[in-house]
């Protein structure tokens, strides 16, 4: 009688890289879970993709370090790209989409440039948060290498 089961919903990676706890994360805005649940990953490329069917809710406006989708089951997931890359005002970032697009797993949304970062010495670890954790049970998966739009490094159920 699987029919009552609740069904999970799969978030993949947003990048290239090695995912980290989000309690690890050396922001604490992230690490106490202000803003949600979710999972990092440290970038080892300057391309952010889409981790799930969904919409684009929110590109920040001028600085194009966060973006915000919505996917068809309701679930908002951020994706704040970095930690303090907001002072570059928008140097180094080329969003891809807008608000209101419709994204697919694994379709690029941000160019970052990823030499510049490290000569200004920004942190890229870039946190994936569930904002309306409250209604959902997460379970992320922890590597040391995942794919962008092939990895699964995150599952969500209804509480």
């Amino acid at each position: 009688m699987g029919f009552f089961k609740k069904k999970n919903k799969a978030f993949y990676a947003m990048a290239n890289g090695k995912t980290v706890a989000i309690e690890d994360v050396p922001d604490e805005v992230f690490a106490t879970k202000m803003m949600g649940d979710g999972i990092a990953i440290q970038p080892n490329v300057g391309q952010i993709y889409s981790p799930c069917i969904g919409k684009v809710t929110m590109v920040m406006d001028n600085t194009k370090h966060a973006v915000g989708i919505e996917n068809e089951d309701g679930i908002e997931v951020l994706i704040h790209v970095g930690l303090d890359t907001v002072s570059l005002n928008g140097e180094g970032f080329k969003a891809s989409i807008n608000q209101g697009d419709h994204v697919k797993k694994g379709e690029a949304i941000l160019q970052i440039d990823h030499k510049l970062m490290k000569e200004k010495g920004m942190d890229l670890t870039t946190p994936m948060i569930i904002t309306n954790t409250d209604q959902y049970h997460l379970a992320p998966t922890y590597n040391d290498s995942v794919i962008a739009g092939d990895t699964e490094v995150l599952k969500c159920n209804r509480k």
